[in-house]
């Protein structure tokens, strides 16, 4: 393996570090929401139901909050390829 090789392969795993190191940070932060925007963000996610709109008012990363989305979504995917029920 040449030097060259050698920089760039060290290059590629400091940016790999760096970047989910980044992501990690980013997932994890603290929910900064204020009562009053927890209560309104709960107010307009009622007309998708009273659970997702309890959710809101909870203090959730946005690692949670993308679970969550990833949860629905499946679940939403399944509701809608399911063959009719007679």
């Amino acid at each position: 393996m040449t030097d060259a090789d050698t920089r760039k392969l060290v290059t590629a795993l400091l940016l790999a570090v760096l970047v989910g190191v980044l992501a990690y940070a980013f997932l994890t932060m603290p929910d900064r929401r204020t009562p009053g925007q927890k209560i309104s963000d709960a107010v307009n996610t009622l007309p998708q139901g009273v659970d997702k709109a309890a959710r809101q008012l909870e203090s959730r990363t946005p690692g949670e909050k993308l679970g969550d989305a990833v949860k629905d979504t499946g679940a939403e995917i399944k509701r809608s390829t399911q063959p009719p029920s007679q």
